[in-house]
């Protein structure tokens, strides 16, 4: 059975990047452009793994991975943080809230790969 991918990001043409490089790997892909909409989203698809842009409309990925974590329910899912934030201060942050793993953009194909088969 293929691991399931919820992918929560605004951008439209990162979303059907990481869509499709999960897709052409095996992996079923739940898309959420709106992160408002992402635990909820989570809770129906119950995903394996999500990954997570950090600067979104509405709500921070930041808020929405310490929100994930502190649900009794989605807080064991890994979540792999995907921004274009570079500083280490920013790393450290981000993985503090609860990120597994964080992989900045723009994205080397070869590496999100393999931080998402890391994480699963």
């Amino acid at each position: 059975m293929a691991k399931r991918v919820l992918v929560v990001e605004d951008n439209e043409l990162n979303l059907k990047l990481f869509c499709d490089l999960l897709r052409a790997h095996e992996f079923e892909t739940e898309p959420v452009r709106d992160g408002r909409e992402a635990v909820e989203r989570a809770r129906a698809f119950v995903p394996d793994l999500i990954v997570m842009d950090i600067q979104l409309p509405y709500v921070s990925g930041y808020d929405l991975i310490l929100q994930i974590k502190a649900d009794g329910d989605l807080g064991r899912i890994p979540i792999m943080a995907v921004t274009a934030y570079a500083g280490r201060e920013d790393e450290e942050r981000i993985r503090g809230a609860g990120a597994d793993a964080y992989v900045s953009k723009p994205i080397s194909v070869a590496r999100f790969v393999e931080e998402v088969n890391s994480l699963l």
